[in-house]
């Protein structure tokens, strides 16, 4: 999933920076996939040095192939959930 589409979910269209914020300071604490998160464009968002290919090997690790560098396919990739 993108971080806006997780901020739409939890009902803030524009929230894709919260979620950031909320992933960056939980993720450890409550064990969250936050390498499942990716930005708008399909690109690994973080910037931290070793950050981005840990995600990317994370998530090759569980099958994603990048179309390029750190981007991903989001068509063939993204999640959708059903909301009920």
């Amino acid at each position: 999933m993108t971080y806006g589409q997780i901020g739409q979910l939890a009902g803030s269209r524009r929230g894709a920076r919260q979620v950031v914020r909320i992933l960056h300071s939980s993720s450890k604490k409550h064990d969250l996939p936050w390498h499942r998160v990716i930005n708008a464009k399909g690109e690994i968002g973080i910037k931290a040095e070793g950050a981005a290919e840990h995600q990317k090997s994370m998530l090759e690790s569980e099958g994603i192939t990048f179309t390029g560098r750190n981007t991903i396919d989001l068509e063939a990739y993204r999640y959708h959930p059903e909301i009920f």
